[in-house]
């Protein structure tokens, strides 16, 4: 599965994505054969971006792990080393939602292991590492991500941490798909995907 697909089988996957209404949206909201899809939200484009499914597709929703990706687009482009070593300390540790981790604190891998670690496993302090460590601290890196996002043209997403912990990360379904298809042009993301 390739990098659109899969990032596609995401968006339509996530219970909190949505989309801006188009005149497409209504020929494919009412499809023979209901999904029946559980979600709050749900978006399915195909490889032309064209809407096969839309619902509830204008609602702003907290987005999770998939902030991760826009994590990992900042991260590139900033052209940091990624065979640097970064280090697990106690900053990483996940205090909102209080998971677990697979890395334990002075765990130290290369910035491009993070980054993969952050997209393939979602692993909360990896990427939380990766803000931490990031030119300016973690404050700078949220405003990186919000420029990002905004460059993107995504109006209606704001990013509060890179691991998608905070309930302060949110976005709509357009807005997402903006970002996936940005990502399809970063090599990491794509082989991690």
């Amino acid at each position: 599965m390739g990098i659109k697909q899969t990032i596609h089988f995401v968006l339509a996957a996530v219970s909190v994505i949505s989309l801006t209404a188009q005149a497409d949206v209504s020929k494919f909201t009412d499809l023979p054969g209901d999904p029946e899809v559980k979600s709050a939200s749900a978006l399915v484009l195909d490889e032309d971006g064209n809407i096969i499914y839309g619902k509830d597709v204008d609602a702003v929703r907290p987005i999770a792990s998939i902030t991760k990706v826009m994590t990992a687009m900042v991260i590139l482009d900033a052209g940091l080393p990624l065979d640097e070593k970064i280090t697990i300390t106690k900053a990483d540790r996940d205090l909102i939602r209080l998971t677990g981790s697979r890395l334990d604190y002075g765990a130290s891998l290369q910035r491009r292991e993070m980054l993969l670690l952050s997209l393939m496993s979602s692993e909360n302090r990896a990427a939380t590492a990766l803000g931490r460590t990031y030119p300016g601290g973690m404050e700078n890196f949220v405003a990186h991500m919000n420029r990002k996002a905004r460059a993107l043209g995504m109006r209606n997403t704001r990013f509060a941490d890179p691991a998608g912990l905070k309930a302060e990360n949110v976005s709509t379904a357009a807005d997402l798909a903006k970002m996936a298809k940005a990502a399809e042009g970063y090599a990491l993301i794509t082989q991690a995907s």
